[in-house]
């Protein structure tokens, strides 16, 4: 199973590991990975492998079998043998993006207090569908509770929970059609300030900065009907 260097210290943006294997598509399997992979709506990051006077650019990074994680290659060069040391060095303002995007529509999820539909996020912009059968009345009033609180620099932390405690606090999950990924004991949770002001308490795997000062201010973009129920909101970075 890859070590996720990323869940330990989401703003490591080199580090080294032992390749393990390849897969048949033309993957690299690490020991441990600093590249997150795709999935909850984020994307699977980008960046360079280096070992000796060779390298290798990496597309995107993939959930494998049995918990590793694969490296999908931008080209089909020359892949490190098993066994070798290489570099790990992400496309480190790209993940950054998603990190700011990411933590930002966890705080939309507070402003627009209603169950969770689906998501997606991308380098400078991020959306939530969300049950909410008619648009909201005051566009601009959300958008400005949602700086309000990226304005208040809040600390962004984690803590672990394990599938049981999860299953006894369900309202902790804010997405209606995906559940949180269980079967290994535990829980990642994601908390936005701290306990004597908690903002948002939610499982997530993805990548988030420190602080929610990071992000910076944030535009509310379209909000478009998905369906009957259905309102999907986007937010963008400025």
């Amino acid at each position: 199973m890859t070590r996720l260097l990323f869940h330990e210290d989401a703003y490591l943006a080199h580090a080294p590991a032992k390749v393990v294997g390849h897969t048949p598509e033309g993957g690299v399997i690490l020991n441990q990975s600093i590249f997150y992979a795709t999935g909850g709506g984020q994307p699977g990051d980008s960046g360079r492998l280096t070992w000796g006077n060779a390298s290798l650019d990496i597309a995107t990074c993939l959930k494998g079998d049995d918990g590793d994680l694969v490296l999908v290659p931008a080209a089909p060069d020359p892949l490190p043998p098993v066994g070798t040391w290489v570099e790990q060095s992400l496309d480190w303002s790209r993940r950054l993006r998603h990190m700011r995007v990411h933590t930002a529509l966890h705080l939309l999820s507070v402003v627009i207090p209603l169950p969770v539909s689906g998501g997606s996020i991308a380098p400078d912009k991020g959306r939530l569908d969300f049950d909410m059968p008619d648009s909201p009345n005051d566009k601009d009033a959300l958008e400005i509770a949602l700086n309000d609180l990226i304005a208040q620099d809040l600390q962004v932390s984690e803590t672990w929970i394990t599938d049981e405690e999860l299953r006894a606090n369900p309202g902790l999950v804010k997405t209606m059609s995906v559940m949180p990924p269980m079967g290994s004991g535990k829980v990642r949770l994601v908390q936005i300030g701290n306990a004597t002001q908690q903002i948002d308490l939610q499982p997530c795997g993805g990548t988030h900065v420190r602080r929610t000062g990071e992000i910076g201010q944030v535009r509310l973009g379209k909000i478009t009907k998905k369906g009957a129920q259905n309102r999907r909101v986007y937010i963008h970075l400025t």
